[in-house]
């Protein structure tokens, strides 16, 4: 089971970017997925959830508003469109797969990717 992470990249603040995860080896179609981030020296913490159909999504107060998540159940993939992005924003984000509760709780069994850098510069 792999998680692929990508899209992550160096943007000014108020600038966009889209990451992108495709996940392999088995189907999640089932499975809520989401995306974590953590900065340097802080803990990962929650960014977004969407439920298995992709009708119900939750995000963090932080970035509401700003960031769309979206999946595509076919493709087995996920996608994270961050807009108007701020300093604050830079992390290593990771796609995750699983049993992931709305309020970004996590269950037994999740699976992650390898995380993509984005850097936010002011």
């Amino acid at each position: 089971v792999q998680l692929q992470a990508s899209g992550g990249g160096l943007v000014q603040a108020g600038g966009s970017l889209r990451l992108s995860c495709a996940a392999s080896g088995r189907t999640f179609s089932r499975s809520a997925m989401g995306w974590f981030r953590q900065a340097p020296g802080k803990e990962r913490e929650f960014v977004v959830a969407i439920d298995w159909i992709g009708r119900s999504s939750t995000y963090a107060d932080s970035v509401k508003g700003r960031f769309t998540i979206s999946r595509d159940n076919a493709k087995n993939t996920v996608n994270l469109q961050m807009n108007s992005l701020k300093p604050e924003d830079t992390a290593v984000y990771f796609c995750a797969a699983g049993d992931i509760r709305p309020s970004g709780g996590l269950g037994l069994t999740v699976y992650w990717g390898q995380g993509t850098q984005v850097t936010v510069s002011s």
